[in-house]
């Protein structure tokens, strides 16, 4: 029998149209002799099944449709909302309350990568090698001699909880650090402030493929702009090479590095993080763990690489979650 699935989408945060994009994407590809895809709009204002031009409300408190007379449940949740409330555990805690499955790692696990100083807490316990940092919450005393004396200049100012480099600033200049702080606290009421690390980029996708943990083809990040930034990312403005132009013992270090991170934090399906090279060296920046799945995104283009097809890519994401005994949560 077909699963009914429901491809969640939208959000609450700037990133609701990159969301909308990334969850239709899903909605074509997925395998119809298999599953019933539905497109969910998690919405601040209405949450809604949206079919053929139709709204259909989702009844909150078990989280079903009616459409057509017809009341519709989901054998699972296809997670597609980057920030709140999908990529940082809201509302995959008010599923697994509802005791029903999807293709994201646990709340927790999702929570606390979102929060990227928390992030950066635990894998620097473990090891991995990251920035220099400091987190301001907002209404904190700034001291802008201390922020320059511990993590120099130029330096990066970013929302500690956002996504696809929203309210981030490369600040190469003492005057240019307040308004960049200004600019991170507009997405987040707390900010981290990092030193600039000088070296390769890389973009590594680590999934759970065929019951494995599986690091995808990497990407090295060329941006035209100062850093990866929105308009890199989405409109052109950098090159995107895959397979990076790394030596093996850098790729080899990328590999560990990236699997370790991975089952650190516990993570379960898709994830994607960033990290730059020092010498042969990866440090880590931050990890998505609901990565863009447009036709811009980094995470198609490597399983395109490793040979994996989106059909595939998404499918193997429901298994794993209808199927945990089989590799899934």
């Amino acid at each position: 029998m077909k699963k009914n699935i429901a491809i969640i989408m939208g959000g609450y945060s700037s990133e609701v149209e990159i969301s909308l994009k990334s969850g239709e994407i899903v909605y074509q590809h997925l395998n119809r002799d298999l599953y019933n895809p539905y497109k969910v709009h998690i919405l601040k204002d209405k949450w809604i099944v949206v079919s053929d031009n139709n709204e259909y409300l989702i009844n909150k408190h078990d989280f079903s449709t009616a459409i057509n007379g017809k009341h519709i449940t989901f054998d699972c949740v296809f997670n597609a909302i980057h920030g709140h409330p999908g990529e940082n555990g809201v509302i995959l805690a008010y599923l697994e309350l509802l005791d029903i499955k999807h293709t994201s790692a646990p709340f927790y696990q999702m929570a606390l990568t979102f929060n990227k100083r928390d992030t950066l807490s635990v894998v620097k316990a473990n090891g991995i090698n990251t920035a220099t940092s400091i987190f301001l919450d907002k209404g904190d005393t700034i001291d802008i001699e201390h922020i320059i004396k511990k993590v120099g200049l130029p330096c990066f100012v970013k929302p500690n909880n956002a996504g696809s480099s929203f309210g981030i600033s490369k600040v190469s200049k003492k005057e240019q650090l307040i308004p960049a702080i200004e600019i991170a606290f507009k997405e987040d009421r707390e900010t981290l402030i990092e030193e600039f690390l000088d070296g390769t980029e890389i973009s590594v996708g680590v999934i759970e493929y065929q019951n494995e943990v599986k690091v995808l083809p990497m990407t090295e990040i060329v941006s035209e702009n100062d850093f990866f930034d929105y308009e890199a990312k989405y409109q052109g403005k950098s090159s995107e090479i895959t397979p990076a132009r790394i030596s093996k013992i850098q790729h080899d270090n990328a590999t560990e590095i990236a699997k370790k991170v991975y089952k650190i934090l516990n993570i379960s399906g898709f994830s994607r993080s960033e990290y730059i090279f020092i010498g042969d060296e990866p440090y880590f920046l931050e990890m998505n763990t609901v990565p863009g799945l447009t036709a811009e995104s980094l995470l198609p283009q490597q399983a395109e690489k490793a040979g994996i097809s989106l059909e595939n890519l998404f499918g193997n994401a429901i298994e794993s979650s209808l199927n945990p005994s089989k590799g899934g949560k």
